[in-house]
């Protein structure tokens, strides 16, 4: 063996010994990986209903105590996991929407993105319209209903871009077939335009049973 083979084998031993030495990667679990395989253990333990109104989003669907009991004439299936944003809704959409075929997709999301404080209006829009040309892919006809984006007393200062992304997305839906902008400011503001503190809990995030009755009234007549 000359010399150059020689060095040539002495190489690959040392790195084979070091890859051997190495732990291989371990691939981050996705954020709300956890609840999204509670979902589908449930679904497997309780099958879902054929063409429900699937209700998603963030915290203020997760947390939407007997909501099925607002809206008794109605098929619903809860799917909202709370801090999520839109791209989070996107990311499970294929387990968490699409399987079940509904016949109606409700969503609440976009606040969280915007109160990142690094997502503006602009962006939460662009954002969702990747979530509603994917879905819309997999369910050409299905009715696809967006809630605005609440006045949380909370996030006050996150008011003007809030109010960016909720008329980029009317303007978008108003232009497509088969879809909903279902404003609930109105009955969540005084006529000053202040937040009703009332429909709130003592965070001024998320909401007291009075401020989803609130929210029932105004969406009921859209449901399908």
């Amino acid at each position: 063996m000359n010399r150059t083979t020689f060095n040539w084998c002495i190489g690959l031993l040392l790195v084979s010994l070091y890859s051997v030495g190495q732990t291989a990667p371990v691939a981050a679990t996705p954020p709300f990986e956890a609840e999204i395989q509670a979902f589908e253990k449930t679904d497997q333990t309780s099958p879902p209903p054929k063409k429900p109104i699937v209700f998603t989003g963030s915290s203020s669907i997760r947390l939407w105590e007997n909501l099925a009991n607002y809206f008794p004439e109605k098929t619903i299936l809860q799917r909202g996991f709370g801090g999520s944003q839109l791209d989070d809704v996107l990311r499970y959409a294929d387990r968490i929407i699409i399987p079940y075929h509904p016949k109606q997709v409700v969503l609440y999301a976009g606040e969280n993105d915007i109160a990142t404080g690094k997502v503006t209006g602009q962006q939460a829009f662009e954002r969702f319209v990747a979530l509603f040309v994917h879905v819309r892919q997999k369910l050409p006809h299905v009715l696809f209903t967006f809630i605005s984006i609440k006045p949380s007393p909370s996030r006050r200062k996150f008011f003007p871009e809030n109010d960016i992304a909720n008329q980029l997305i009317k303007q978008y839906l108003a232009k497509r077939k088969h879809t909903q902008f279902v404003d609930i400011r109105p009955v969540m503001l005084t006529k000053e335009g202040q937040p009703v503190p009332e429909l709130f809990k003592p965070d001024s995030l998320h909401m007291l049973p009075e401020g989803y009755q609130q929210w029932a009234k105004v969406l009921g007549p859209y449901l399908k």
